[in-house]
C-alpha cells in the first residue's frame, strides 16, 4: 500500500533519520498517528527546543546550552589530560566507564577522504591552541578503533611530537570497525585503564 500526503511525508523524514529504515520509520509513524494530540506536541516541542537551545561548547565542543559545557565548567577535572574524541557521544560513552576524570576535545569526525573531510574540516587547529596553554601533559587519543579513527589519531600524533607531550591510545578491548558509542563500559573501561604510548 502506498502512502500519500501527511502520513507520507512522516514516514519519509523519519526514514531520513541514521538507524530507521522503512519499515522502522512506517511503525513510528503509525505510532504518532495513533497517540493524543498532547503527545506529538510534546515531542514536536522538544524537537524545536533541541534545534534552538542546544550548541556547541566553546572550548570543547562537546554539547552544551552555554558557551561552556558542564564539563568543562567542573573545576574537580584536571587540566594535565586532555581526551580526544570524534563526537560529543564518545565524551558520554567515556564518561559512564567513571575512569576519567581530566579534560576533552571533541573533533567534530574523522578524517575522511573518500567524504570529503580532511584535517581543516575538523577541530584541529582548536586543539592546537588549547596545547599552547601547556597545562596538558598527556594526550589521550579515543578516535573510533577503524580505518577513519586510526587515520585521524596517526595524523594528530605526529603533530603533537613536537610538543613534547605524552600522546597515548585506547588499548585493545575494542573490536576493530566498531564506534565508541556501541562499546559496553566494562570493554571500554579496561581499554581506557590500558592505553598506550603513541608517540615517537
Amino acid at each position: 500500500m502506498v502512502y500519500d500526503g501527511a502520513l507520507a511525508e512522516v514516514i519519509e523524514q523519519l526514514g531520513a533519520l541514521p538507524g530507521i529504515g522503512p519499515k522502522s520509520a512506517q511503525r513510528l509513524a503509525f505510532h504518532l498517528l495513533a497517540a493524543e494530540e498532547e503527545e506529538v506536541q510534546v515531542l514536536a516541542d522538544a524537537l524545536l527546543r533541541l534545534k534552538r537551545q542546544v550548541r556547541f561548547c566553546d572550548r570543547c565542543g562537546n554539547v552544551s546550552e552555554q558557551e561552556l559545557c558542564t564539563l568543562c565548567q567542573d573545576q574537580r577535572r584536571t587540566e594535565e589530560t586532555l581526551c580526544v574524541v570524534e563526537e560529543p557521544k564518545d565524551v558520554m560513552a567515556i564518561e559512564r566507564t567513571g575512569e576519567y576524570r581530566g579534560r576533552y576535545h571533541v573533533l567534530g569526525g574523522a578524517i575522511n577522504p573518500l567524504d570529503g573531510v580532511g584535517p581543516d574540516d575538523l577541530r584541529i587547529k582548536q586543539l592546537m591552541e588549547r596545547l599552547q596553554a601547556g597545562e596538558t601533559t598527556e594526550v589521550i587519543l579515543a578516535t573510533d578503533p577503524n580505518t577513519e579513527g586510526e587515520a585521524t589519531a596517526t595524523y594528530i600524533a605526529m603533530l603533537l611530537q613536537p610538543l613534547g607531550i605524552t600522546v597515548t591510545r585506547l588499548a585493545s578491548g575494542l573490536p576493530v570497525g566498531g564506534d565508541l558509542e556501541y562499546a559496553d563500559e566494562v570493554t571500554l573501561g579496561r581499554a581506557f585503564a590500558g592505553r598506550r604510548d603513541i608517540g615517537g
